[in-house]
Formats: structure tokens, C-alpha cells, sequence
């Protein structure tokens, strides 16, 4: 039987919010009540903000909506979405990094972007 989309994406979510977790297992156990909450919408945002850029990679930022007789050219929904979450993304993600101790080194890349990229490239070719 096919996995359902919605366990798919709780799955990568539990990825997500597992990776965060090793970064921040070393803070004060105090921050880390105000992280866990933080870590979660990251996580959701994060695996949500990739299905959004895979949306606007298949089917372009700029959608078609009928208008009775005629039809307008508008932003893409997912584009529109997509705007107003990395903003959100980027906030928690700075408040995620004020959490950490100064001398904590943060993990290296993990290559979410470079895959972004790579897809996003090969989509325009």
C-alpha cells in the first residue's frame, strides 16, 4: 500500500526536527523548552518551503486564473506562499541561532540548498 502524502511529509518533518535536535542538545535545558517549540515550526516550514519550490519549479511562479470570458495572469499561489514562509522561516531560524552557545559550532551544510539548486537547474534546461 502507498504511503499516504501527509505521512510522507510528517516523516521528513521527524527528519527535520531530529537534525535540529542534535544541534541544540547542548544548550541550557531552560532554552531548550523555547527551542523545542521553535525546532517544530522549522521543521514544518522547512519541509513545507521544498514542496512550495518544487511546486513553482513544475508549474512556473506565474499561474492562470479564469475570469469568465477571459483570463488574467497572476502570481502563483505557491509563489505567493512561498514568499511570506521564508520570511517566517528566516525569523525562527535567527531566534534557533541566538539559542546557541557562543562556542558552538554549527552543523555544516547538509546539502538542502545545493539539491534546491541542482533540481531548480536541470528543471530550466
Amino acid at each position: 500500500m502507498e504511503e499516504s502524502s501527509f505521512l510522507i511529509k510528517e516523516k521528513k518533518i521527524k527528519k527535520e526536527i531530529n537534525r535540529l535536535k542534535k544541534i541544540y542538545k547542548d544548550i541550557d535545558p531552560k532554552k531548550f523548552s523555547v527551542a523545542e517549540g521553535l525546532i517544530q515550526e522549522s521543521a514544518f516550514m522547512r519541509t513545507t518551503l521544498l514542496e512550495l519550490k518544487n511546486d513553482v519549479m513544475e508549474n512556473g511562479a506565474i499561474d492562470e486564473m479564469p475570469q469568465g470570458d477571459y483570463s488574467i495572469l497572476r502570481e502563483s499561489p505557491a509563489v505567493k506562499t512561498y514568499n511570506t514562509m521564508i520570511q517566517r522561516y528566516t525569523t525562527v531560524t535567527e531566534k534557533l541561532l541566538s539559542l546557541l552557545p557562543k562556542d558552538v559550532v554549527v552543523e555544516k551544510d547538509d546539502g538542502f540548498e545545493e539539491f534546491v539548486i541542482n533540481k531548480w537547474k536541470l528543471n530550466i534546461h
